[in-house]
This record gives structure tokens, C-alpha cells and sequence, in this order.
């Protein structure tokens, strides 16, 4: 007499929970970046994050290991997805100066287009960098940048274009520096020099000031001939500052 074998049970596919507990995770991890935006590093506590995922707190610890696991990951996060917005550009190395500042164009706009990425970077200098230290993936983000520029810096030597003694981690924090400082102090730049630093015209003059004086910077000799025009200045500053605001202060 044959045996009736039992249907076996359906049991969910592997592939069904692994992507579950990604969602999971990454879910915890767009909660979190809001999160430490808005309130810094003490500020953002665990059960904050959890309740805006709609998680618990226990899945934080499972994922993360710990509030400060948890940061590192965010500050990752942040970088990487700068790192393939950059990526993603069609640089031409042919032509370096126009490569260049397609770059220049894309970093001060990503910092306005992403002001948490500014806020959660000025949060982490506060605590002297200590949690990015302990990342070993940020460098990788921020030496593709350094090569990208590397890349442009050689093509334009070649051509005759550009200074060859240049150091493409200068050209790069060069960059960052005049488009982050902009973004992150603002405010009080705004107040102190009694103009609106975020609207538009603004933010366009200043990205056509840091590419002419980028490319100044880098050129090989005194011709202003390979120079994309600076029109937005004269459109943009019709009338020079008060004198009692046109002093230099570090107030800002």
C-alpha cells in the first residue's frame, strides 16, 4: 500500500526576509538622519529614531550595536551618496577647464540642494570628528573626489592650461571649503551683512565668484581668455555694502 506523503508546509524564501530586514534597516536609517539633523548627536536619542521609523529600539541594537553605531552609519551614508551623485557626472578630461568647473558647479550645489548633509557634518566637528574616526569606509568617498580632480588637474597641465606643481587635495578643499562655509554659516552671515545669502541670485553669484577664482587659481599664466564669463556679478551686487558692514570680522 502506498504511502500518502503530507504536503510540506510553504516556508518564506530567504531572499523575502533579507529583503525585509534591509528595508528595515534602511528605514532606521533615513529616520536617523533626520533625526540627528534636527535635534544634534545627544539630542537624537534611540527611542526618537525608532519611533520615527516606526521601529523599536531593540532593532536599533540589532542592526547598529549602538547610538553611536548607529551615527557612523548616517555619517557613511551621507558621504556615499554624495560620492555617487558624483559619480554620476560625464566629466569630459578633455577639457579641463569646462570638467572643472562642472565640479566646482556640482559641489556648491549639492551642499545647497542637501542642507542636512551640512548640518550633520557641522555636528560631527563639534565632537572633533571622533565617530567618523571610526569609519573605514569615509576615506574611500573622499579619495574618488580627490581623484576626479587629480584626473582634471593632469589634463589640463597637459594641455598647457594649468599650473603642473598643483596638489589636487588643495584644489579639492579649496571647493569644498568656499561652498561649505557659505552653506553652513548662512544665517549668520545673513544677519551680519544684512543680505539673504540663500536666494537664488545670490547663491548663482557666488557660485560664478568660486569658479573664477578657482580657475584663477589653477590657470598657468595671466590670460583670462579660457575664463567662463562672470555676468552674474554685475546683475546680482548692484550697489556696494554700508560702510559700517564692509569691514572684515570673523564674527560669522
Amino acid at each position: 500500500m502506498a504511502t500518502r506523503k503530507t504536503p510540506a508546509k510553504p516556508q518564506r524564501k530567504t531572499g523575502v526576509r533579507e529583503a525585509q530586514a534591509q528595508a528595515s534597516r534602511e528605514a532606521i536609517l533615513r529616520a536617523a538622519t533626520k533625526v540627528f539633523a534636527k535635534y544634534g548627536y545627544e539630542g537624537g536619542s534611540v527611542e526618537k529614531i525608532s519611533r520615527a521609523a516606526k521601529s523599536y529600539d531593540r532593532m536599533i541594537y540589532y542592526y547598529f550595536g549602538s547610538k553611536e553605531g548607529l551615527f557612523v552609519a548616517v555619517l557613511e551614508g551621507i558621504y556615499q551618496r554624495m560620492d555617487e551623485a558624483e559619480a554620476a557626472m560625464a566629466l569630459d578630461m578633455a577639457r579641463p577647464v569646462e570638467a572643472l568647473t562642472e565640479v566646482i558647479r556640482f559641489v556648491l550645489g549639492y551642499y545647497r540642494r542637501n542642507p542636512d548633509f551640512v548640518t550633520l557634518l557641522n555636528t560631527e566637528n563639534l565632537h572633533k570628528g571622533r565617530h567618523i574616526a571610526k569609519s573605514v569606509r569615509a576615506r574611500e568617498y573622499s579619495s574618488r573626489a580627490v581623484a576626479v580632480i587629480a584626473s582634471i588637474l593632469e589634463s589640463g597641465a597637459a594641455q598647457g592650461l594649468f599650473r603642473p606643481d598643483l596638489a589636487a587635495r588643495d584644489v579639492y578643499l579649496l571647493i569644498a571649503a568656499t561652498g561649505y562655509f557659505y552653506m553652513s554659516n548662512r544665517y549668520t552671515l545673513a544677519s551680519f551683512l544684512g543680505e539673504q545669502l540663500d536666494a537664488p541670485e545670490a547663491a548663482q553669484h557666488w557660485e560664478a565668484f568660486v569658479t573664477e577664482t578657482v580657475l584663477r587659481a589653477v590657470r598657468q599664466d595671466d590670460s583670462t581668455e579660457s575664463l567662463p564669463p562672470h555676468e552674474e556679478t554685475q546683475k546680482w551686487q548692484k550697489s556696494p555694502p554700508p560702510a559700517s558692514r564692509a569691514r572684515s570680522s570673523s564674527r560669522t
